[in-house]
């Protein structure tokens, strides 16, 4: 049986999952979990990116389908990526199985 799901995973500074949310639910989403996190980069990575190191995170669990899932990245990459304040990454992760969706029986 196959699952036509991705699991998007996006790390920003804190205070900015609701535009993570927002720039998910724009391209089809439906919800997300948000899980408080501290960051451990170190100066090096402060100074070859060129950006701040915020040590408080939220990263932002988005279960969406696979034919999404690439419009969702873009649009974290456009609304919270590395060049915004947010600061954002964001990967995706193939799902094996889901159950407690609508119309998913596994």
């Amino acid at each position: 049986m196959s699952f036509d799901y991705e699991l998007i995973v996006c790390i920003v500074n804190a205070g900015f999952s609701d535009a993570v949310m927002e720039a998910a639910r724009a391209c089809g989403a439906g919800g997300g979990t948000v899980i408080h996190a501290r960051g451990t980069a170190n100066k090096e990575a402060e100074t070859f990116f060129k950006i701040t190191i915020q040590p408080e995170k939220e990263a932002v669990m988005i279960l969406v389908p696979t034919d999404i899932k690439d419009d969702v990245l873009h649009a974290l990459y456009q609304k919270v990526g590395l060049q915004t304040p947010g600061q954002g990454i964001a990967m995706s992760l193939p799902v094996d199985g889901v159950v407690g969706l609508p119309g998913e029986n596994t």
